[in-house]
């Protein structure tokens, strides 16, 4: 299954805020991998990583698979588990290949892709950033189910060249039919699956609001939850999906009704994180450097912390910026290191020594707002940075806490 776009986007307090400064030297840490399992490689420079979960499925397809290959071809013996193994291996590279038909497109709209992760049912491109059209949208999620319909066609190709009945005949078999659920699965119009971003794009582009398309799709996608976990099994049961009632046991009705419930709720929830996002996104526009920003006093140099703490403490201010002798900005002294002084030492202690360096990506400027504001944060990792006006006027000193905050405040608002 896959579920590209919205569970990638890495948010502040939730696992995605930029890294802290090392408390030995004040500097910022390297962002930290993405993670996620077991590096496979990196094609087209995104690192694809197979979660532990994939093992798990992988070896109940091979113990699944290996009892119908007893069946067909019962002269394989114990072997007939190592070619079910090996059917394993090359269903989920059809996943991988699905999976890199998004992130293809994906990188050719100028969108970040975080990293492609194999999993328990199937796998998830983590593109960091919303389509910015509904064609786009639409483009982004059916190439994924558009490939795996594309291998399904090559394997039956194959198959003609090799004699049915054979171990090749049965693994190209088995790699077609397993590819044409995977897209017809996909297709289904409902969030998380590529069906339901292509639905979300469909009503974006009818009603011109992309917050009504994902409303829909993640609504259909939740009656979809619920029809899997009804359905799944009472289809199984009556023999629609193969073989009859008869068949039928105790041992399967149950692993059918688990499996029915892990699907729905797979879906249940994606469609619910999906509609969850969207709404937190409504709400990015109010998340502005100007408003946010704490008043801050300059200070040079030299001056005692306790010195500066009560030019702070007279104008109201919570921030502390250290400039030169002409009032150019040299660096932002970080909050944690003030708290870090005891106080009678404060007198003894110069500003300079508890200040983060200016780089050029921690000025912000004090218009920049949602997404922006959270992209620049992104990329120059600090907890301070310092706005300013257009004119480069010192305006105040933003804190990564205090945006925190704001984003935590935004999801506990109705509805979002």
């Amino acid at each position: 299954m896959d579920d590209s776009g919205d569970s990638g986007r890495p948010q502040p307090g939730a696992g995605g805020t930029a890294p802290g400064p090392d408390p030995d030297n004040g500097k910022p840490k390297r962002p930290a991998e993405p993670g996620g399992g077991l590096l496979m490689g990196r094609p087209f420079g995104v690192p694809v990583y197979v979660a532990p979960s994939w093992f798990v499925v992988a070896a109940l397809i091979t113990w699944v698979f290996g009892g119908q290959l007893d069946r067909v071809l019962p002269e394989l013996g114990g072997a007939r588990y190592l070619v079910a193994l090996f059917f394993a291996i090359a269903f989920y590279a059809s996943v991988l290949v699905h999976e890199l038909a998004h992130t293809v497109a994906a990188l050719r709209y100028k969108l970040p892709v975080r990293r492609i992760q194999l999993q328990f049912f199937g796998g998830v491109s983590e593109i960091e950033k919303e389509t910015e059209t509904p064609g786009r949208e639409f483009v982004l999620a059916f190439v994924g189910p558009l490939l795996s319909l594309v291998l399904g066609g090559v394997f039956y190709g194959a198959m003609q060249l090799v004699e049915p009945g054979t171990v090749p005949g049965v693994l190209l078999a088995g790699l077609m039919i397993s590819n044409l659920i995977v897209a017809a699965f996909n297709l289904l119009p409902g969030l998380p699956l590529d069906g339901g971003r292509m639905l979300r794009a469909v009503v974006w582009k009818m009603t011109g609001k992309p917050m009504s398309g994902t409303i829909a799709a993640a609504w259909v996608g939740r009656g979809l939850a619920v029809t899997v976990l009804v359905g799944l099994p009472l289809l199984t049961h009556t023999g629609a999906l193969g073989g009859t009632a008869q068949d039928i046991g105790g041992v399967e009705t149950v692993m059918d009704a688990l499996l029915a419930a892990i699907l729905a709720g797979i879906i249940w929830t994606g469609a619910g994180n999906s509609l969850r996002m969207a709404r937190l996104r409504e709400h990015l526009p109010d998340l502005r450097a100007r408003t946010l920003t704490r008043r801050a006093v300059p200070v040079e140099s030299a001056t005692p912390l306790s010195e500066a703490l009560r030019r702070a403490n007279e104008a109201g201010a919570r921030a502390l910026v250290v400039v030169d002798g002409q009032g150019n900005p040299k660096g932002v002294v970080r909050e944690a290191a003030i708290v870090g002084v005891p106080e009678h030492r404060r007198p003894w202690v110069a500003v300079s020594g508890l200040a983060q360096d200016l780089t050029d990506g921690m000025k912000v400027p004090a218009e920049l707002a949602g997404e922006a504001l959270l992209d620049r944060l992104k990329a120059t990792p600090a907890t301070e940075y310092l706005v300013v006006e257009e004119t480069g006027e010192i305006y105040g000193v933003l804190s990564t806490a205090d945006v925190e905050r704001a984003f935590v405040k935004a999801m506990a608002r109705p509805g979002a």
